[in-house]
């Protein structure tokens, strides 16, 4: 993809996502989508093992609790951190919608600062799909679910195939994550990843 970004920002002609009917009910955890994912997985020790839950319509709720490991200035988040923890809430959105897509193009406002210990609460909604096109936004707040705006993030996903992963990835987990038998760790494997 060449040229000028895309905006994140819906054209008019785009139509309202379709939460898919074997998408996760509202409430259910959605778990790791890959255990090295350094958002969502679990062998990573100093990743942000973020835990997302599917929400009404097409929507995400997680949380992520910053630790020392995730500082940028003293006792604070590193924005970098901040805005993986957008991307990943926002990456998961594609399980409610069945689909296999990558960040085209994340914008973050950082609002607030984040200190290390406080909890991030985090609402991803996906506004709007144009072909293979998916538009989303999200917030995250501190101090519970109903805080103050920390960051926010609008961001343009691009629906790809399997291959994108295929030719762009390392052999070595490639081949692991799609020998793996439980077919939906399979599937989740791939869900999102730049």
């Amino acid at each position: 993809m060449s040229g000028t970004s895309p905006s994140p920002q819906p054209p008019a002609d785009a139509v309202p996502p379709v939460r898919h009917p074997d998408a996760p009910a509202p409430g259910e955890l959605l778990g790791s989508h890959y255990g090295q994912c350094f958002g969502c997985g679990g062998e990573q020790p100093h990743g942000l093992h973020l835990a997302a839950r599917a929400g009404e319509g097409v929507s995400i709720t997680a949380e992520f609790t910053v630790r020392a490991a995730h500082q940028g200035a003293p006792g604070l988040a590193h924005g970098g951190v901040l805005a993986s923890a957008l991307d990943e809430t926002l990456g998961s959105l594609n399980w409610m919608l069945r689909v296999i897509a990558v960040t085209r193009r994340l914008e973050t406002d950082f609002v607030r600062p984040v200190p290390v210990g406080a909890t991030l609460h985090l609402r991803a909604e996906a506004v709007a799909v144009a072909g293979r096109k998916i538009y989303s936004t999200a917030t995250g707040r501190i101090g519970g679910p109903d805080g103050p705006v920390a960051v926010r993030a609008d961001a343009l996903f691009i629906e790809v195939k399997v291959d994108h992963f295929v030719h762009n990835g390392r052999p070595e987990e490639i081949r692991a994550a799609m020998s793996d038998p439980d077919q939906i760790r399979r599937a989740r494997a791939f869900e999102v990843n730049p």
